[in-house]
């Protein structure tokens, strides 16, 4: 059967885009529900949220009561799909840099894989209108933290993946401290120290066309000093643990989902 599928998505001011990303999910062929959780947007992201919801059983709504960052998102959202039983974790931008469409090609390498990212940095892959100190930055960042840690893959700092349910739980994802691109990171690298399988598919990365990125310099200090603890503690060399399978769970029951905490 089918795993069932929940896609998590973080929102701070995403009013405008945000019910073009739900449209898009949902018409997929691959059925898939929805998670928005909203840091108490000021532009009304969650109340439109909760209307998106009310309409569509599929899509379901996180409130939480102030901006606590993309880690936190992730860890509160993760929990909440763990709790009701989904088999795959979908993690993506609400701003349409990362395209649904996209979504079939990362779930179908998902089958062999633990940890699939959606890659800018391998070949098929891109980003479109970056200024040259962007895309100078994140790649610097992904090789530096390659350099620093071992760990395989080009673009550890993609926020558009699909991780298995088993992964999540091996490492204790509510847990892991990080927030930021910084998060992203610590659970791929996680991931690879507990032997799972990482694959990067190719995505077009396309810069927002409405509302305000939320790169910082603390977001982009906490990407550059975690990976150094990381490595200072385990070292560069490979996982010491023998690569694991994918183990496949047996689907949960049909109301597995849950329902709607709006």
């Amino acid at each position: 059967m089918t795993p069932t599928t929940l896609v998590v998505i973080p929102t701070y001011d995403e009013l405008d885009s945000l019910p073009r990303v739900v449209a898009g999910l949902r018409e997929l062929e691959h059925a898939v529900d929805v998670l928005v959780v909203d840091d108490a947007s000021p532009d009304g992201t969650g109340e439109l949220a909760d209307a998106l919801a009310a309409d569509d059983p599929g899509v379901h709504v996180l409130h939480r009561s102030r901006k606590r960052g993309l880690g936190s998102a992730y860890r509160d959202g993760f929990a909440w799909g763990l709790g009701r039983g989904y088999d795959l974790f979908v993690a993506m931008d609400a701003d349409l840099s990362h395209d649904p469409a996209a979504l079939p090609s990362l779930l179908a390498a998902s089958r062999t894989a633990d940890l699939v990212i959606g890659s800018r940095y391998v070949p098929g892959g891109r980003v479109e209108r970056w200024p040259l100190r962007r895309r100078l930055l994140s790649i610097g960042g992904n090789l530096y933290v390659r350099g620093l840690t071992g760990l395989p893959v080009h673009d550890g700092t993609s926020g558009y993946r699909v991780v298995r349910r088993d992964v999540l739980e091996a490492i204790d994802v509510g847990a892991l401290g990080s927030d930021g691109y910084a998060f992203q990171l610590e659970v791929a690298w996680r991931a690879w120290r507990a032997g799972f399988h990482l694959v990067e598919v190719p995505i077009v990365f396309v810069e927002r066309r409405s509302g305000a990125s939320k790169l910082s310099r603390a977001v982009v200090v906490e990407a550059l000093w975690r990976p150094a603890v990381w490595a200072t503690r385990a070292g560069r060399a490979a996982p010491p643990t023998t690569p694991r399978t994918v183990r496949r769970r047996p689907p949960p029951a049909a109301d597995g989902g849950g329902t709607s905490d709006r």
